[in-house]
């Protein structure tokens, strides 16, 4: 399909590890050099990728921002060889998306921030052309490592009406674990009412009159934030996916983890990239002049 719109969604908010510092989990370091968001961004890139977007609300994303920039180079078209290379590059696009203020603290957990990264990519994309709307979301989750160029061989495969998912050692993303997979709007679907139907919120249902007047106990009252990936994705059709299973991979979602992680045999072989493919780069303002900057 000519008019095939994939988009990455990185989801960064609802990540509530067990790192306890400064900064937001998603840019703990994982190389020299190299953050945990970075790694998604580059396999997001590697996939496919026209578009990337980081779910995270505005309270941490300057901070995410001023270390990954406004766009990434597709690494298919970085070729050195042709007679003019910046003539061939493709630039990806690279978005922050907050949560809605009415969802945080009722559905917000870590799955719905990708089912709304989702929402707001079709909102957005619908409002200029309905071109520019996702054929197909790619998922990459930056509290889990493994090699983000492995997905480069599957690209048509990803940038396709069938699903595509990672595996390790058996697991999905229907087993809770953190690697990357694809959706579509039927899906979107799937996932949503998952959240709608098994999730409670702060009134019961009326059993009388129109209208709801007693409330859930506390302990009940919007269930759905801590709703864990394993619950939401639970329809995700692999059957009718492609499944390619991960020679390593490590979760780095709490410091045990993290610590087995870096003193891993498989540590040294995620690198920084050149700066032709990742560093920090904005979009030239629209209209303005150079003097004028």
């Amino acid at each position: 399909m000519s008019n095939f719109h994939l988009a990455g969604i990185i989801p960064v908010q609802k990540s509530d590890f067990s790192f306890n510092f400064e900064w937001p989990d998603c840019m703990m370091p994982i190389s020299s050099n190299l953050t945990a968001i970075e790694r998604s961004v580059m396999e997001c890139a590697w996939a496919g990728c026209e578009t990337i977007w980081i779910v995270c609300n505005d309270d941490i994303s300057p901070i995410i921002r001023h270390r990954v920039g406004e766009l990434v180079q597709d690494p298919v078209w970085l070729r050195p060889m042709d007679t003019y290379p910046s003539m061939t590059r493709k630039p990806i696009p690279i978005f922050y998306v907050p949560i809605h203020p009415k969802h945080r603290d009722k559905i917000d957990s870590f799955g719905w921030s990708i089912i709304y990264g989702a929402l707001s990519i079709f909102k957005i994309s619908i409002k200029m052309s309905r071109w520019l709307v996702p054929g197909r979301y790619y998922v990459s989750f930056p509290y889990s490592v493994y090699d983000p160029s492995i997905v480069r061989e599957h690209r048509l495969d990803i940038s396709s009406t069938t699903g595509f998912c990672l595996s390790h050692e058996g697991k999905t993303i229907k087993d809770g674990y953190k690697l990357g997979f694809t959706f579509d709007k039927h899906d979107f679907v799937k996932y949503r009412r998952v959240i709608r139907k098994e999730g409670t919120g702060l009134y019961k249902a009326p059993t009388e009159g129109l209208y709801p007047r007693e409330k859930h106990p506390i302990g009940q009252r919007h269930t759905a934030r801590f709703f864990p990936l394993e619950k939401i994705f639970a329809p995700t059709n692999l059957d009718k996916s492609k499944v390619v299973d991960l020679p390593w991979s490590y979760p780095i979602d709490n410091w045990d983890q993290y610590v087995k992680w870096m003193g891993s045999e498989h540590q040294s072989l995620i690198q920084r990239p050149n700066k032709l493919f990742l560093s920090y780069r904005e979009w030239n303002d629209i209209g303005v002049d150079n003097d004028e900057q």
